[in-house]
């Protein structure tokens, strides 16, 4: 037997929130945030991981808890440059930092190097993985991810234009761009590595909020052909209520999912699924306070030209 209704329902059917009311300071709030965290991607700077800056990384286990003050001795003695080390999610785990060493006969070299002073000064330790990545390729890699997350943003542009008015198109826009930087604030803060792995959650999070957003502006359009002489305001306040279990709905069960991976996947997902669950916290909330503010100001005088009677909110609204 099937039921016609859901059992749970995270807001009730017939909410009129009056979300267009805190517009202002949603978007004020929000352009605050991101140029903060524009200042602190350039200061104190991102962590970047080997991807983007190079250089050799080891993970090594030690078969008693490992001594950190000894292990950075030894390996300083050879040379090797700036060495940094640091546990990784037990204490009889290290991770390994070397610069760039130069070509590949230097790598190895400074590899070797490494594995002959852990045998002195941890016996019986194993190097679980060992990653090496170049000036070049760095490089190379870092400007092909700038260059991902710009292409998919202008794709996304281009979709919602051709789908919707263009007041939806820009509104969606700034708010991806807006949202983008408050996630590069959150890596800045938090330390976690910029890497390949995090810039595919930031271009996971970019496909998630656009999802959103279309699903939204699908049904102001709709409401727009249905209630022809409703203002732009209450109608869009209207669209938001209807779409709200929607939104919600999906945004919880993602969450749902990139929590146990943040909270028991291990050093080696955390980076990826807290940017995750920081993303898709503020995706949803810049689908209501950021980009629906955003399509009232562009569209008040477009949208809704010369129409100045309201529509009552009257019946329960559905949900998409």
């Amino acid at each position: 037997m099937f039921l016609a209704r859901p059992l749970f329902r995270l807001m009730p059917d017939d909410t009129k929130i009056p979300f267009m009311k805190g517009g202002k300071i949603g978007i004020a709030f929000s352009i605050f945030l991101s140029i903060a965290s524009v200042i602190l991607a350039f200061y104190p700077g991102l962590e970047k991981g080997i991807d983007f800056r190079g250089g050799i990384v080891m993970e090594v286990r030690t078969p008693e808890p490992a001594d950190l003050s000894a292990l950075r001795n030894a390996t300083g003695s050879l040379n090797l440059g700036d060495v940094g080390l640091q546990q990784f999610g037990d204490a009889n785990t290290v991770l390994l930092r070397l610069p760039v060493q130069g070509d590949e006969a230097a790598t190895q070299t400074a590899v070797n190097g490494v594995r002959g002073v852990l045998e002195n000064v941890a016996p019986g330790a194993r190097i679980l993985r060992t990653e090496a990545v170049g000036n070049r390729v760095s490089g190379e890699l870092f400007i092909g991810s700038l260059l991902a997350l710009g292409i998919s943003m202008v794709a996304m542009m281009i979709y919602i234009w051709f789908r919707f008015e263009w007041q939806f198109a820009v509104g969606a826009i700034v708010t991806l761009l807006l949202e983008t930087t408050k996630v590069i604030g959150f890596l800045a803060v938090t330390r976690i590595e910029f890497n390949l792995t995090t810039v595919a959650a930031v271009l996971t999070i970019i496909g998630f909020s656009v999802n959103d957003k279309v699903v939204v502006y699908d049904r102001m359009r709709e409401n727009l052909r249905k209630f022809k002489t409703m203002p732009l305001r209450e109608l869009i306040d209207r669209s938001i209520n209807e779409t709200m279990n929607r939104t919600l709905g999906t945004s919880v069960t993602l969450l749902l999912s990139a929590l146990p991976l943040a909270l028991f996947g291990g050093d080696a997902l955390s980076g990826f699924a807290y940017t995750m669950v920081f993303g898709i916290v503020a995706s949803t909330s810049s689908s209501i306070f950021i980009a629906a503010p955003i399509l009232l100001y562009l569209g008040e005088n477009k949208l809704r030209r010369g129409t100045d009677v309201a529509t009552p909110l009257t019946g329960n609204p559905g949900t998409r």
